[in-house]
């Protein structure tokens, strides 16, 4: 059944059905798809908000099954349990306490995240947790990458950044023989380190010429129909699926 919802806002809006693809940039079939809606088909959500500012209706408006604006922003409000001014004010405890909670999701995403490599109590909870079962996602910046050697400079700490992560890593080797417990090397652009322990988030900004410890943290919590918890767990997936697996903290001869 076609989307008449849809087909009646394009048709309002005075645009055509190429003037839409231009500037969403899509294709006209794609759009035309849309409408038709054949199989269920609708946009991905970024081409559902651009599709829903360009013809200036609300998502409701378009997709009788979607929540209004309205009530995304007051969900992602509610997602937001605290906002902290800078890593260095957040209290220490938050960390572990956050991670002790882990049933189901265990990762850590950063460059180097060398601070943690050095507590006792975050190893702990690593074993801890790798042996209740719960799978354990350790996610580190590869130190021969472009992206960490730019992260270096952006922190005014040049190649100090690469051997930061090769510390982390050499701290962490205890860790790579235990079960459940799997170390991976990405080579992207991280905008924020993300601590996920199930349904609760610690996202760390980064900032142009200052460390990881001096930006801002967002403490969030998964809620209903919020879809800032969302956005950065879908983000850790996609650089979990775009890491490489190492299997000692001795990288030289690693297999991509």
């Amino acid at each position: 059944m076609a989307n008449e919802r849809l087909r009646g806002a394009i048709l309002a809006s005075g645009l055509t059905v190429e003037q839409i693809a231009e500037r969403i940039g899509v294709s006209a079939r794609t759009v035309e798809r849309w409408v038709e809606a054949k199989d269920q088909r609708r946009p991905y959500r970024r081409f559902q908000y651009a599709l829903a500012n360009l013809l200036q209706r609300d998502l409701s408006d378009l997709w009788s099954d979607e929540q209004s604006t309205s009530d995304t922003a007051e969900a992602g409000r509610a997602e937001l349990l605290r906002l902290y001014p800078h890593r260095a004010v957040v209290p220490k405890e938050l960390w572990t306490t956050m991670y002790s909670g882990a049933a189901r999701h265990f990762d850590l995403v950063v460059y180097a995240g060398f601070w943690l490599s050095e507590d006792p109590l975050f190893f702990r909870l690593i074993r801890e947790k790798a042996n209740a079962g719960v799978p354990v996602r350790m996610m580190l910046g590869d130190p021969d990458s472009p992206q960490v050697a730019q992260r270096g400079e952006d922190e005014g700490i040049g190649p100090a950044m690469a051997g930061k992560v090769r510390n982390a890593l050499a701290n962490y080797a205890p860790l790579f023989k235990v079960p459940g417990v799997e170390f991976r090397l990405h080579s992207t652009t991280l905008y924020n380190s993300l601590y996920r322990a199930d349904d609760e988030m610690l996202v760390n900004g980064h900032v142009h010429g200052v460390g990881a410890y001096l930006a801002p943290v967002l403490h969030l919590a998964q809620v209903p129909g919020g879809e800032l918890f969302s956005t950065y767990a879908a983000s850790i997936e996609r650089i979990w699926e775009s890491s490489r697996r190492i299997t000692s903290p001795r990288l030289e001869g690693e297999a991509a």
